[in-house]
């Protein structure tokens, strides 16, 4: 398979895990099953949710729009990861949607950001964030770094990371999604893009502010060997709720999508479904985990009928996109 049908199945593979967890995301798995039974395909947002309100079918969240922010800043960079432009991109966010008087923004990325526009300076901005903002954006990092080099992946990953999340936690699982995807781009097996994905993550984690919290390395083994011992999906997807969790830290919500990864075989449409019955943090989840898919099987992964949703709806070239971070991978500036 061509490595630009993987970058592109990457990129369209989040705006599928995003647009399928909108409608149940920040739900207990409780209140999922009972007010959608099985979430089987793109769902508007529920009147009165608390961020999917008003949201029609297929719409993507922040989610997908910070990872395109991030890939435009790249781009405009010619591949080098500038925490400035990142963040002048994601200020871009900000000012579009009014993002700080909302509930579109994650915990960290909001008070950096804020943070941010009052002067405070980037190296401090993001000290204390531990949720999944990096994580869930991290896609175009993956794209243009190769996995060869796995230091510097990971050094592209704390620049990236720095102005929002710059602490050992969310440096670490950001680091595995972007090996994970830049390991799929290769063609490798599953079992290479997860065994990379922890090799990143332990890089990672020496990175940054050091910060207390569960290790997200014995987090991700666990929820891996979950899957492994499941007999049905049903019951692992229940002790990844209940054990592993599907908050917003970044501990709860990477090992999780990575299992799902697991669960799901690689198949994109599988685990954004997955992740959107999941309940929690499942938007993030969902675009992780798709994400990782769709870079292992490509665009042609994920359903025609899935690609035409998220294209009619979103106002993304998601084509143009990923061929322009695929030319500058492995780029030295």
């Amino acid at each position: 398979m061509e490595i630009k049908k993987r970058a592109y199945g990457a990129l369209l593979g989040v705006a599928l895990g995003d647009a399928l967890g909108m409608p149940s995301e920040l739900w207990s798995r409780k209140k999922v099953k009972a007010y959608f039974g099985e979430i089987t395909e793109f769902l508007p947002g529920p009147t009165g949710h608390l961020v999917a309100d008003g949201m029609q079918a297929g719409e993507v969240t922040d989610d997908t729009i910070q990872t395109v922010k991030v890939a435009e800043a790249l781009i405009a960079d010619n591949g080098r990861v500038r925490p400035e432009t990142i963040v002048t991109k994601l200020l871009e966010l900000v000012t579009e949607n009014n993002a700080l008087e909302t509930n579109m923004l994650g915990p960290s990325s909001k008070r950096a950001l804020a943070a941010i526009k009052e002067g405070v300076p980037l190296t401090e901005s993001g000290k204390m964030g531990t949720t999944n903002g990096a994580a869930m954006r991290i896609v175009p990092v993956g794209i243009i770094s190769p996995i060869e080099n796995l230091t510097e992946l990971v050094d592209n990953v704390e620049q990236a990371c720095l102005p929002t999340h710059n602490t050992n936690i969310a440096i670490a699982g950001a680091a595995a999604v972007a090996a994970a995807v830049s390991t799929a781009l290769e063609g490798a097996s599953l079992e290479e893009i997860l065994n990379n994905a922890v090799k990143a993550m332990r890089i990672g984690d020496e990175r940054g502010h050091d910060t207390f919290g569960a290790s997200i390395i014995a987090r991700t083994y666990w929820a891996l060997r979950i899957v492994e011992e499941s007999v049905l999906p049903e019951e692992a997807m229940e002790k990844l709720y209940n054990l592993i969790g599907a908050g917003v830290e970044t501990t709860e919500s990477v090992p999780t999508a990575l299992a799902l990864v697991k669960l799901a075989s690689g198949d994109p449409y599988r685990a954004g479904l997955s992740a959107a019955n999941l309940g929690g943090d499942c938007d993030t989840i969902g675009a992780i985990a798709c994400g990782i898919c769709g870079a292992f099987t490509g665009i042609d992964g994920i359903p025609t009928f899935c690609q035409e949703k998220l294209l009619n709806v979103n106002d993304f070239n998601f084509e143009e996109l990923s061929a322009g971070l695929l030319g500058l991978r492995g780029c030295k500036q």
